[in-house]
């Protein structure tokens, strides 16, 4: 029973992860994409450069998106539920 319980969990934080990693990637294909559309029309109306300050600031959104999901997400479920039990057990 416990052991059926313990795949459960794995599957249900393996299936986290793959979700995380595909909602990454899709903002990834999509941030090369629009930006890719806003240098070819910056390019092609002309005058000053604006595309690079859509490009600046989604890409530190992208690069935090990218360190949340490869270097896991510290403040996760399991971590909050650490911390409540630590509150817990304090001694008041």
């Amino acid at each position: 029973m416990e052991e059926q319980k313990q795949e459960e969990e794995k599957y249900k934080k393996a299936k986290q992860k793959v979700a995380q990693l595909k909602a990454f990637y899709i903002n990834l294909v999509t941030f090369i994409v629009v930006n890719l559309i806003l240098f070819i029309i910056n390019l092609v109306i002309g005058g000053g450069w604006w595309f690079y300050w859509v490009t600046i600031f989604w890409g530190i959104a992208v690069i935090v998106h990218a360190i949340s999901v490869f270097t896991g997400n510290k403040f996760d479920n399991e971590w909050e539920e650490k911390k409540i039990k630590e509150e817990m057990e304090k001694k008041d």
